[in-house]
């Protein structure tokens, strides 16, 4: 069987090495402000945040999280699974208000043999995709292109957002 290793992904995973130690990435985000320009967090609901991913698989890669700390998708209660998915939907229409992809990844790693980078805080991917989009640029050089600033993309997807409501 052939290999294709992404060492870079490491850098990801060793990004949140805190979660281990107690503290948790998503449950600190929770008391941040969609107006501060430091940070990542794109919208706030009533359950659910939603933030840039700081290690992106592609320009908008966006993340839609609980408030509350659970790794467990079964415990999900129905308000949150609602406003989850309609985040996903907002999500959604701002990117492609935005980047007009050709397609989406959408879902959640559970646990961290399924790839979960942050597996005791549950998280749902949503992923701007176009055809052609993959390349071995991280494999055989060790750098993942994204062509834009998080930080513009920030502005251009609350300016949606702000549009979407």
């Amino acid at each position: 069987m052939d290999r294709l290793w992404s060492p870079w992904r490491s850098q990801y995973i060793e990004s949140f090495k805190k979660e281990s130690e107690g503290g948790c990435i998503f449950c600190d985000m929770q008391n941040l402000k969609v107006e501060d320009e430091g940070n990542l967090l794109i919208d706030k609901g009533e359950f659910t945040f939603t933030v840039l991913n700081l290690f992106p698989y592609n320009n908008g890669h966006l993340m839609v999280v609980p408030y509350r700390h659970t790794k467990e998708f079964e415990s999900m209660t129905r308000d949150e699974n609602i406003e989850v998915m309609n985040k996903l939907q907002l999500a959604s229409a701002a990117l492609n208000k935005v980047y007009k992809p050709q397609g989406f990844n959408l879902g959640a790693n559970l646990g961290q043999v399924s790839g979960a980078g942050i597996h005791e805080h549950i998280h749902f991917h949503i992923v701007p995709r176009w055809n052609g989009d993959t390349n071995f640029m991280p494999v055989l050089g060790k750098v993942k292109i994204i062509s834009q600033d998080l930080l513009v993309t920030k502005r251009k997807l609350i300016e949606a957002y702000k549009e979407m409501r």
